[in-house]
């Protein structure tokens, strides 16, 4: 992990989020909650999914693009990632978030 202890102890002993990056999952009913690190430098290649995604950054810096334009969002920031929206991402510090998938 990128931010081994970052989280506490309790997210930690989550179930690990197989997926693009690291990240402990919390299911909920029509909602999973990720709890995920990303080492500087990681890139996601344009990609889209059937939740809808709303996220905020407790550490570090995202470069968000969605139809040809890129958001930097920072710590303290909430983002927004409509269902079936293609996008991609940049972390250009060693950056942390929550992020909520909604099951539609």
């Amino acid at each position: 992990m990128a931010l081994d202890n970052y989280f506490p102890a309790q997210i930690r002993a989550l179930p690990e989020f197989k997926g693009r990056f690291e990240a402990f999952k919390l299911e909920a009913k029509n909602c999973d909650v990720l709890f995920a690190s990303y080492p500087a430098g990681t890139k996601i290649e344009a990609h889209q999914h059937d939740s809808e995604n709303i996220g905020v950054l407790t550490r570090g810096e995202l470069l968000l693009t969605m139809d040809g334009e890129t958001q930097r969002i920072v710590a303290g920031d909430w983002y927004h990632v409509p269902a079936n929206k293609e996008h991609a991402a940049e972390f250009t510090a060693e950056t942390a978030e929550i992020e909520f998938w909604f099951k539609n």
